[in-house]
């Protein structure tokens, strides 16, 4: 769930061209003997991405029978949620984690493989997440006793009242005995991944002290023993390689993990690292110089090979570099431009007594549906989405700036003949959050992107330098220049765009969510060339943002220092800084318990506007978080954000500057 969390400040909703959302298949499990799929699934509301009615559904792997739909305990209600399917290893049980709705607290369930025998395991004041099955079908989750809030920077903040300061929320690994948690972490560090060792006596795992959602960017690699709760150091990373997947290989001898520079738990990308687990030993990076970023790794269960995911421009690719790895042992299993997925971490879910894997597949035009096979050799099990189309014809755009190959996706309105709309077209710009992130192949569905296209606009989908999919140093190009070097580059590829289809470049727009937000933002200060523009959650001054967001600390990699010891850099790159250069129609839109991008951003932005006269509105949403979730709230957001740029775009934009 927190992977598809960040997909919300890049996949902006908006009026649905049919009321039929997209069934969205959550996370996805296969048993050990690869017999049967487990999945969490759902209807999302139209233009939006999280079903506020989820389902856990067992189906056979090899297709054609019948699924059987688990009757949870809280019904089929929204909230009700089930979540973190994890097969016991001999494969007669799924372990899984239950919110009780309107709630912080979970409970954990198992059912048997044929959906029979559902039976409570544990009820926790609190949230779990992330179960595993290690030795001795023994099940470790991670826990926040006493949780206010759900686990992630991008979830809906407690409320801002009474004392500043208060207790700091800890999640902790437990082992569940006797109907209760055996804690296997201290209570002094937040754990954000952790994986089992094999002899079962402890675990490794990344954490930090303090608060969770701000000091991810200083988590460290730890030793858990599990019966005295005692963590180790391994690894103390510097201040711009954050630490993502950390999984033990199946001899215990090695911890492989993703390192590199990561703007947001959750947005994984970077190189893979292997670490002995011997005292004074040093990480090997398995892919130095690779000019593509690693987003998952994991040990196959069959096999014993090191895998993983890694996204190289438009490719996303399964490498093996095998059971003893090493820099030259890199094979790719698979290469294509769709995007697959399991859950948070994993792009498939691989069955240990069977060939097999199973995936959620989906690119720009089809729809996700669930598939079973050899990698490479997937069969499509579901029809979920049967018939769901995208009117687009996407293009791959690639362009220099400044001695760098950028690369981004163009997509292209088409007619009932499939073909791309004739004659010149306005375009809307959409920036991704982050800003190390990428944006992929991924099916919108009904909503925004659906009704630009069918309106007549094109979408522009840039991946400037900051982005994944080129490489460490790629990554890091923004490093202590947000808005400059990425703005320019986003600058060019519009314009690569105009020399390279028929775009009016009279009629522009720039729309993002997050650092994309922040991005739309920044534009309008920066020219005149977009007719409109809008931002979600976006981030106008980042000195007020620094004082303001749980999040402050993501700032810290990019920066040399605070923002109190060196406030200048920060200034340089704050759109409040250049407000009276203004003159485009900007509307903002953000969530009232955004703690990652907070409201006063959003109300200090369109304060200034209206002070000056230009164009704006703003809305702040009560309740929601750094991704608008409620279906009345994604309903008026997408009327909303077509209705600003179907207001403006008719007329061409001011003389640039």
């Amino acid at each position: 769930m927190r992977r598809l969390l960040v997909l919300l400040c890049c996949l902006l909703p908006t009026v649905a061209h049919a009321e039929r959302g997209v069934h969205r298949f959550l996370e996805v499990a296969i048993s050990p003997d690869g017999s049967t799929v487990a999945d969490v699934e759902g209807d999302a509301p139209p233009g939006g991405l999280v079903p506020a009615v989820q389902r856990l559904v067992l189906r056979p792997a090899a297709g054609g029978g019948a699924p059987v739909t688990v009757a949870l305990p809280c019904g089929t209600v929204p909230q009700c949620w089930p979540s973190s399917p994890a097969w016991s290893h001999d494969g007669r049980h799924l372990a899984f984690a239950l919110r009780t709705p309107g709630t912080h607290r979970d409970s954990l369930y198992s059912v048997a493989a044929d959906g029979s025998g559902l039976s409570r395991l544990l009820d926790f004041d609190g949230t779990l997440t992330t179960l595993r099955y290690g030795p001795g079908e023994a099940l470790a989750v991670l826990a926040v006793a006493g949780a206010d809030k759900e686990v992630g920077a991008s979830q809906s903040g407690a409320a801002l009242v009474g004392t500043l300061g208060g207790s700091v929320r800890e999640e902790r690994i437990g082992v569940l005995a006797n109907g209760a948690l055996a804690w296997a972490s201290p209570p002094d560090l937040f754990v954000d991944q952790y994986d089992w060792r094999p002899d079962g006596r402890g675990f490794v795992g990344t954490a930090a002290h303090g608060d969770g959602d701000d000091n991810y960017w200083f988590a460290r690699l730890y030793a858990f023993d599990r019966a005295s709760g005692r963590a180790t150091e391994l690894l103390h990373p510097g201040l711009r390689e954050q630490l993502a997947d950390p999984v033990v290989s199946p001899d215990g001898r090695s911890v492989a993990f993703i390192g590199g520079l990561m703007s947001d738990f959750g947005a994984t990308g970077g190189d893979v690292f292997l670490l002995p687990l011997k005292a004074g030993a040093a990480p090997v990076d398995l892919t130095p110089g690779m000019p593509a970023s690693a987003t998952s790794v994991y040990w196959n269960c069959r096999n014993g090979a090191l895998q993983g995911r890694v996204l190289e421009n438009t490719k996303q690719e399964l490498v093996d570099w095998g059971a003893q790895p090493a820099r030259a042992s890199r094979r790719v299993v698979f290469s294509g431009t769709g995007s697959l997925d399991a859950n948070d971490t994993d792009p498939v879910s691989v069955a240990c007594a069977a060939p097999v894997s199973a995936t959620v597949r989906q690119d720009f035009t089809t729809p996700p549906e669930i598939a079973v096979g050899r990698a490479g050799d997937w069969r499509t099990i579901t029809h979920a989405n049967a018939g769901q189309t995208m009117p687009l014809v996407a293009r791959s755009l690639v362009w220099s700036n400044e001695g760098r190959r950028i690369q981004g996706w163009l997509l292209l309105p088409t007619g009932q003949d499939g073909r791309p709309v004739p004659g010149r077209r306005p375009m809307i710009t959409l920036v991704h959050g982050g800003p190390a992130w990428a944006s992929e192949p991924l099916f919108p569905g009904a909503g925004r992107t659906r009704d630009l296209l069918e309106r007549g606009y094109a979408v522009f989908l840039p991946n400037p330098r900051g982005s994944f999919g080129q490489g460490e140093a790629f990554t890091q190009g923004n490093v202590g220049d947000f808005g400059h070097g990425d703005f320019r580059d986003i600058m060019s590829g519009i314009d690569a765009a105009i020399g390279s289809e028929p775009i009016d470049g009279q009629r522009l727009g720039i729309t993002g969510g997050s650092y994309g937000g922040y991005m739309a933002m920044w534009a309008v200060t920066q020219t005149d060339r977009f007719s409109a523009a809008v931002a979600l959650a976006g981030v106008s001054d980042w000195l007020s943002m620094y004082g303001e967001s749980d999040v402050a600390n993501s700032l810290r990699p990019y920066y040399p220092a605070s923002i109190y010891a060196d406030p200048a850099p920060y200034a340089r790159s704050s759109p409040i800084n250049f407000i009276t250069h203004v003159h485009t129609p900007t509307a903002a839109y953000v969530g009232e318990r955004d703690i990652e991008c907070p409201p006063g951003q959003t109300e200090e932005f369109w304060h200034a506007l209206t002070a000056l006269h230009v164009p704006t509105e703003a809305v702040i949403y009560a309740g929601e978080g750094h991704g608008i979730r409620d279906p009345a709230d994604v309903a008026d957001l997408r009327r909303r954000v077509v209705a600003w740029f179907d207001r403006y775009l008719d007329r061409p934009a001011v003389a640039q500057r």
